[in-house]
């Protein structure tokens, strides 16, 4: 039997975007998510980090799980589910939330968009379909569907991200403030832009139906030729990510419901991420386990540190002392960042070991050879980067 599809045989979902990214993936480097073909990145890690930082870039996050929850009992479940007041987000809003198991352990986290009052869309990086249906138990009227493979969407990130989409005609979109949505006829259809990404810099996602995918991709690259516009992937975007000091699942956090291990999970206090606990609104699950931790406060705390020298302090060990004797904590995430120029990681430390002097044990290899060396930490209590472009409405050009 033969096929005139090129893409017959692929094993992994193949997102709308897949033709052009095909082509510009010269290295041919792959990955998956969530059963989707999907670039760990296209050139080089480091040309597409300093795209997105010094002009703009497309990171594809059509594989990114979408869930529609609509009926006149969705707010009230989704507030029961998720530990931030859902009851506060305005209509064409966008809130980062987070949830937990009765223990007060993290599943996930993602952003819930209103749409209406009676329809939400919940995103997250990973499949939350039988949570989602424990948590609609009992409610008349809510109706849960998963609209990962009906809804393509780009993230567009950087200085010139605005520039490239007024551009594009979507005239207004620099009147879109932080978490806002708009929306744009787009070839008979709707297209959904919000303000938001996963690089702590200016940037949108736009939203669009699959069949409608390539003419966004070909219009957005040729408003955007001028800009500098290129893709980039999972490699960039980690790079980016940890700048802006944001948690990545499987790096800052385990999902509960995957952890074999007691307490190798963890919880939104222990992650810097208190804030998105609301204790003034009806009850949500781990209320109570989150209610007796905050009392007593979490037994490690996510801190951000800036480390001597330029040797990244990957998977190293925090110790409260000099000497390497007195273990206090550990490395989630580091990297030597161009932007910021430091050397900057994540760490997980004991909550009353915080207020200390920290030293990181650092393992390198150079020419073959193997090193280790102890830098000392200081302790950072804003993001590493944080430019005021991600906040200015209107944006400027750049």
């Amino acid at each position: 039997m033969t096929t005139t599809d090129p893409y017959a045989g692929e094993r992994l979902k193949l997102s709308p975007f897949y033709p052009r990214q095909e082509v510009l993936n010269i290295r041919e480097a792959w990955s998956a998510w969530n059963g989707y073909k999907f670039a760990e990145y296209y050139y080089d890690a480091e040309y597409e980090y300093f795209c997105v930082r010094n002009q703009c870039a497309t990171y594809d996050i059509t594989p990114m799980q979408k869930y529609e929850i609509r009926g006149r009992d969705a707010e009230v479940m989704l507030n029961r589910m998720v530990t931030r007041d859902v009851t506060k987000i305005g209509i064409d809003k966008v809130a980062y939330c987070v949830w937990c198991t009765d223990e007060g352990r993290m599943i996930d986290d993602g952003t819930i968009f209103k749409l209406a009052d009676d329809r939400f869309m919940l995103t997250c990086g990973s499949p939350c379909t039988a949570w989602l249906a424990k948590s609609a138990f009992g409610f008349d009227d809510v109706t849960i569907t998963d609209v990962t493979d009906d809804l393509a969407a780009l993230s567009l990130q950087g200085p010139t991200s605005c520039a490239v989409l007024k551009n594009m005609g979507l005239h207004g979109i620099d009147t879109a403030k932080p978490f806002n949505i708009m929306h744009f006829p787009f070839h008979g259809e709707s297209l959904m832009v919000s303000r938001t990404g996963f690089t702590g810099d200016l940037g949108y996602e736009l939203w669009i139906p699959p069949e409608l995918g390539l003419k966004l991709w070909d219009e957005l690259y040729a408003a955007g030729e001028d800009y500098g516009i290129q893709p980039y992937g999972e490699a960039a975007t980690n790079m980016a990510r940890l700048e802006a000091a944001f948690i990545m699942p499987a790096m800052e956090f385990n999902e509960a419901l995957r952890t074999v291990n007691f307490e190798h999970d963890q919880t939104p206090f222990e992650l810097s991420l208190g804030w998105l606990v609301d204790f003034d609104k009806p009850h949500f699950s781990g209320r109570s386990a989150l209610l007796k931790e905050k009392q007593r406060g979490p037994k490690y705390t996510l801190t951000k540190l800036d480390i001597e020298g330029n040797r990244p302090a990957e998977g190293s060990y925090i110790y409260g002392n000099k000497q390497c004797t007195k273990e206090i904590g550990y490395v989630t995430s580091a990297m030597w960042s161009p932007a910021v120029k430091a050397n900057i990681a994540l760490a997980m430390i004991m909550t009353d070991q915080l207020d200390n002097k920290m030293w990181a044990e650092i393992y390198y290899e150079k020419e073959l050879r193997q090193y280790s060396r102890i830098a000392a930490c200081t302790r950072k209590k804003k993001p590493f980067w944080a430019p005021s472009r991600a906040r200015a409405t209107p944006p400027p050009d750049c």
